[in-house]
């Protein structure tokens, strides 16, 4: 399969030079059949789930759940109740810290996560300290972007509540050792939340064998729509956390004196659901699948390896995150120059990259800079599209200090 043919949008210029994306940690492009699939969905099948008995809603029903049982299989879930939609993420996470820290979490106890957490692993976690009277304890990491594992170790005790970690930093590439932060943590009986909003569509993810009690993603950064995301939570945890939210399809029964809630996963998805979007989510899923997640990680690592290698020979770059544990982000600084100059000029040449401190101030505080220009590539990258933001880089480096 020509991956690269099937996505329409990089078939454009910009600023009259042919695009070059490499933003895909904040959001991958989507291939036609992703498109496709949210399109005949509201061209042909639109309708509520769930609650309608006609042939639209029961078709859509269906389809949707489908896609809830292929996101089960995709990363090896024990039961299919145990995936919650969402509108991502963020959504996930802050649904598990709103919801867990109201059943385990008491004033006294503590919550920690790591120096390398994106904002949408940080602040939940703040605000559900805040709420319960809990401290946010924090996993430190070197110069190179590896976390500190004695020193986590050192931070868990009998007041400790849940770990929650990024699986991938999403600003320095660090895949972190994830089963073993678990077995270190569950061997004190603690449960782990895991951030894979960045692991998911670069290598494989099996829950059961990593043994983590949440494991959260958004669809936008697997290639698939925007707007939908996944909390896997273990059967157990869920049963005994109260809702997140209230209103239709989350009840059983309502009266003005008592509500009975749905049952699993339904206790956690109130209202109307993106249907659209969790379908485009299944076509991704069976996108990714189709190519092999192995085939991805393979090709991505030696695309990363090649890009680094190339911008390590530019004088005066400098690459934050040199784990050598690491999936396809590269983020640096030239010289003195501003990130955010260095990525306009990148744009007036048709290349996509971010700047800032890319949700992670904490990183950037670490190191003492104001943020970084990040490159992170997919699938479809290429290394020509490599060699042409090299040669960008040596081109803007002279206007720039």
């Amino acid at each position: 399969m020509d991956i690269r043919s099937q996505f329409p949008i990089l078939n454009q210029t910009v600023y009259g030079k042919p695009l070059v994306y490499f933003d895909n940690a904040a959001t991958t492009q989507k291939p036609q059949c992703v498109i496709d699939t949210l399109c005949n969905y509201y061209k042909s099948l639109n309708s509520n789930i769930h609650r309608g008995a006609h042939y639209l809603a029961s078709q859509a029903t269906e389809q949707y759940e489908q896609t809830r049982r292929k996101v089960k299989e995709f990363i090896n879930a024990r039961h299919s109740h145990e995936i919650v939609f969402t509108r991502g993420t963020t959504e996930s996470i802050n649904l598990v810290a709103s919801s867990f820290s109201q059943r385990f979490i008491s004033k006294g106890d503590e919550v920690v996560v790591s120096a390398m957490e994106h904002h949408s692993n940080i602040v939940p976690w703040q605000l559900a300290c805040e709420r319960q009277g809990a401290t946010l304890r924090v996993i430190p990491f070197d110069d190179q972007g590896i976390l500190d594992l004695d020193a986590f170790a050192a931070l868990l005790n009998e007041r400790t509540r849940i770990v929650a970690v990024t699986n991938v930093s999403n600003t320095l590439g660090t895949v972190n050792p994830i089963a073993e932060i678990i077995r270190i943590a569950h061997s004190r009986e603690i449960p782990v939340l895991v951030d894979g909003a960045q692991a998911i569509s670069h290598r494989k993810v099996d829950v059961q064998q990593l043994g983590c009690d949440f494991y959260c993603f958004s669809g936008h950064k697997m290639y698939g729509p925007m707007g939908v995301g996944v909390m896997y939570g273990r059967e157990e945890l869920l049963e005994q956390m109260p809702p997140y939210q209230g209103g239709g399809e989350m009840i059983k029964d309502v009266t003005f004196e008592r509500t009975t809630y749905n049952e699993l996963p339904f206790k956690f998805e109130a209202g109307t659901p993106a249907v659209g979007d969790v379908l485009g989510l299944g076509t991704a899923i069976d996108f990714i699948s189709q190519i092999g997640i192995g085939t991805i990680a393979a090709t991505e690592k030696e695309l990363t390896d090649y890009a680094t290698g190339q911008l390590q020979q530019i004088e005066g770059l400098r690459i934050y995150g040199t784990a050598p544990d690491k999936t396809s982000v590269i983020s640096f600084l030239i010289g003195n120059a501003h990130p955010y100059d260095v990525g306009t000029l990148l744009d007036k040449l048709g290349i996509a990259v971010r700047t800032g401190h890319h949700c992670t101030q904490p990183i950037m505080d670490r190191y003492g800079i104001p943020g970084t220009v990040r490159a992170s590539f997919a699938v479809y990258n290429t290394r020509d599209e490599v060699d042409t933001i090299c040669a960008a880089i040596r081109r803007i480096a002279p206007m720039l200090q």
